[in-house]
């Protein structure tokens, strides 16, 4: 087939089994759109209001399936509103594949209209990045792409292409969508001492983080832990990766872990980690952290291991290979008495989250008044601050891939368009967004996005008027100077979401949770639900950044 390069383009996305992309249009892919125009009863196109937007929602689209996530915008301004969403989904490992267009392969270089080393700048956070102009490179380089994106450690691949590549003619020759090999070759001297560590343990705990969600290894998470009789806790990226509900899932780890947890990570003798990178949000004081204690490490990427902690024996490949490989042969252990002390831990400290009818509500009422309205296959997205954590310690995560969240970056703004990638690509369920009213007023012009498309997503507003996680610190570590959190924005949410088209309610205290929020979900259509929580409602338990679980803090004045 003799086609212009905008059409290898297309071709390529469906060998690739693609059938939706997000994108805005612009002057350098006007032959892209074209094609997509041609290709629209094959792919759908999903117009968002900014490319930040599109990049987000191709990566929500990614996390909730699994599939690798496409994204398309122009030149210069149009590629760099991508970088938030690049870095996002390079620091989650998430599959994905940015198109850009550029300038001429003869303007390059000039500082010509709407010209950027897209490449350049995105070196750093993408897997891997290509300049396409020759059109005979292209199609070739698509492929690579997304058997980039897609293998070992997923990450998001970029693809410059110069306008006149899109617009000129080549032979094109159909493949068939290539499979990924999985190396399966393990050392069985590795496999040997890793099971003697983990038969030999007295108080061991699994740390399970998002590696188990993107390798598809939660039921061989589970297996291992019931074959250890191991508690297991998850990082935010893990959670999901086991279910809430069973009896060896304690919580999740970290800065805002539960009290059991923390203690639990310090009073172990064994940490076994599957698919997790013990960032500073985890590890704290990594000194304290690995105290009289082995750790073990399952990972697919040799570059984590001895990263961040000194680990005792890795193994490097893919979790659905590792854990069975660890599985085989190893004997039922039992470990009452250590699972008994974590429940003690647990029931020693009760934070108090009383409600008082005639108050503003507590968002841990608000989230499990959602998790009771919801399924165990529904999709919650959050952006980032306060409410990300307070959706983290509350809400019970029974499935992989229903937890959408910026972890490694924590990007304010990621959420709508995550929510819009999550429910464009998931229309069986329902997408609940949490968000702020900090992070919500960076993105809330995809709200056109959300009504445009009629995407049932409910919005749950967390709107406390401040800064609120920045404030949290600046209690603690400020002497409650609060600089610039407390913005006295006067924004009518409920307004606003009307402006767009979209309906609106508010709660405004305790007595209205249950019927506000039951009657939103019993719509089948977009709505914003604006809640009026206390400004001084706090994250707690919280572990101070560098330090230990000894140093929790459970109370504030």
């Amino acid at each position: 087939m003799l086609i212009t390069g905008a059409e290898i383009i297309t071709e390529c996305l469906l060998e690739q089994g693609v059938d939706t992309v997000f994108g805005y249009p612009g002057g350098a892919v006007l032959n892209i759109y074209d094609a997509l125009y041609k290709y629209s009863d094959k792919i759908t196109h999903i117009l968002t209001a900014h490319e930040q937007g599109a990049s987000h929602a191709a990566d929500g689209y990614a996390r909730s399936t699994g599939k690798v996530g496409v994204v398309i915008a122009t030149s210069g301004p149009g590629a760099t509103n991508l970088v938030t969403g690049l870095a996002t989904a390079y620091m989650d490992s998430i599959p994905m594949v940015a198109i850009t267009g550029n300038v001429t392969n003869d303007l390059l270089g000039r500082d010509s209209f709407q010209e950027v080393d897209i490449t350049g700048i995105t070196m750093p956070i993408t897997k891997h990045n290509f300049i396409v102009k020759n059109i005979a490179d292209l199609a070739n380089i698509i492929r690579r792409a997304f058997k980039i994106a897609k293998s070992g450690r997923p990450g998001p691949v970029l693809i410059d292409v110069t306008k006149d590549v899109t617009g000129a003619k080549y032979e094109y020759t159909p493949m068939l969508k290539q499979e990924i090999p999985v190396n399966t070759e393990i050392c069985s001297d590795t496999i040997k001492n890793i099971q003697e560590i983990l038969t030999s343990a007295k108080r061991p705990l699994i740390y399970a983080g998002g590696g188990v969600i993107l390798s598809g290894a939660d039921k061989e998470l589970v297996a291992l832990a019931e074959k250890l009789d191991c508690p297991v806790c998850c990082s935010l990226m893990g959670l999901g990766g086991i279910p809430a509900s069973h009896p060896l899932f304690i919580g999740n780890i970290g800065m805002h872990g539960g009290y059991e947890t923390g203690m639990a990570t310090a009073e172990s003798d064994v940490i076994i980690t599957i698919g997790a990178r013990f960032s500073d949000r985890v590890a704290g004081d990594r000194n304290k952290f690995r105290d009289g204690k082995k750790i073990v490490q399952f990972d697919i990427d040799l570059a984590e291991i001895n990263k961040n902690v000194l680990i005792d024996e890795s193994i490097v490949a893919d979790l659905k290979i590792s854990i069975p490989a660890v599985l085989n042969g190893l004997k039922q252990q039992n470990h009452k008495e250590w699972l008994e002390q974590i429940k003690q831990w647990k029931n020693s400290v009760v934070i108090n989250r009383e409600d008082n009818p005639e108050a503003p509500p507590t968002p841990a009422h608000i989230i499990e008044t959602i998790n009771s309205l919801t399924s165990k296959n529904d999709i919650i997205v959050t952006d980032v601050g306060q409410h990300q954590m307070w959706v983290a310690q509350t809400y019970k995560f029974e499935n992989p891939r229903t937890f959408l969240t910026s972890g490694g970056l924590g990007t304010m703004g990621y959420g709508m368009g995550a929510a819009i990638g999550a429910q464009t690509a998931n229309k069986d369920k329902r997408v609940v967004l949490f968000t702020g009213d900090g992070s919500f007023h960076m993105n809330l012009n995809e709200l056109v996005t959300v009504k445009s498309y009629n995407l049932p997503v409910v919005i749950v507003v967390m709107n406390n008027t401040v800064l609120g996680m920045v404030r949290q610190w600046q209690k603690l570590f400020y002497e409650r100077r609060f600089s610039q959190t407390d913005p006295h924005r006067a924004t009518d949410f409920v307004a606003l979401a009307k402006a767009f088209g979209i309906d609106a309610v508010s709660i405004d205290k305790t007595s209205d949770v249950e019927s506000v929020l039951k009657n939103a979900f019993e719509m089948n259509k977009p709505i914003l639900v604006d809640c009026h929580i206390s400004p001084d409602a706090n994250v707690l338990p919280m572990i101070p950044p560098g330090k230990s679980a000894h140093d929790i803090i459970t109370e504030m004045d």
